[in-house]
């Protein structure tokens, strides 16, 4: 198996997903956006589903941290909840793959330490655990994840998420982490990165500020209304 640094060089990781209401949605727009990435400089792709990874993987040559979104009645958690889901994406085509590594309930009441374990043994690809705050990072890391994202850090609780990125919660991480620190939820800017960076991370992943066109056109219209009210 790779080491996660091996697979994925530090820099920008662009997260090429869209809900089935955006334009944008469909494997065909995703692999051009992915491609897009690739001629900007972006050192890897983020996707979810097999459509979408298998599409990008034949039109890029970045290595893909593949997720499967999938919605079981008996749990909160959806990004990649199951080992079925991991291998979904690996057989399409992802070099790694990215779990929710809460301490929520997994479908089935499966554990986080067997599904770490099977993708490494039975998938043979690195792991990044998706946490929400210092605990789960460093529980995540001890139970064998190659790499750390913050991607759900203000969206396990019942608050709405903050405007901007956890900056704070990056720099936690990178103090007290071994293995490398993803900076990745509410990224909006290169300032953003640059401080993520700064502040310890491996690598940013941006996703909507770079691969949703109407959120980017949303917040210049709201920007123009303001100016002009």
């Amino acid at each position: 198996m790779k080491r996660f640094t091996s697979l994925i060089a530090r820099g920008l990781i662009v997260s090429c997903q869209a809900r089935r209401a955006d334009a944008m949605y469909g494997s065909r727009f995703m692999a051009q956006m992915a491609a897009a990435a690739e001629q900007g400089g972006a050192v890897a792709i983020r996707a979810d589903g097999h459509e979408d990874i298998t599409a990008i993987r034949d039109q890029t040559s970045l290595p893909i941290i593949g997720i499967t979104k999938n919605y079981y009645p008996s749990s909160a958690v959806y990004i990649t909840p199951t080992f079925a889901d991991a291998a979904e994406a690996v057989t399409a085509g992802a070099h790694g793959v990215a779990i929710d590594a809460t301490p929520r309930v997994r479908p089935g009441g499966a554990k986080l330490d067997t599904l770490i374990d099977r993708i490494h043994v039975e998938l043979d690809v690195p792991v990044m655990a998706d946490v929400s705050n210092l605990d789960e990072g460093l529980h995540a890391e001890r139970l064998g994840a190659d790499a750390i994202a913050t991607t759900l850090a203000g969206y396990v609780s019942e608050c709405p998420p903050p405007a901007g990125p956890d900056l704070g919660l990056v720099r936690d991480l990178a103090q007290s982490l071994q293995v490398p620190v993803v900076a990745e939820g509410r990224y909006q800017t290169p300032a953003h990165a640059a401080a993520a960076l700064k502040l310890g991370a491996y690598a940013v992943v941006v996703g909507s500020a770079i691969t949703r066109p109407h959120v980017i056109v949303e917040r210049f219209v709201s920007a123009i209304k303001r100016r002009t009210g």
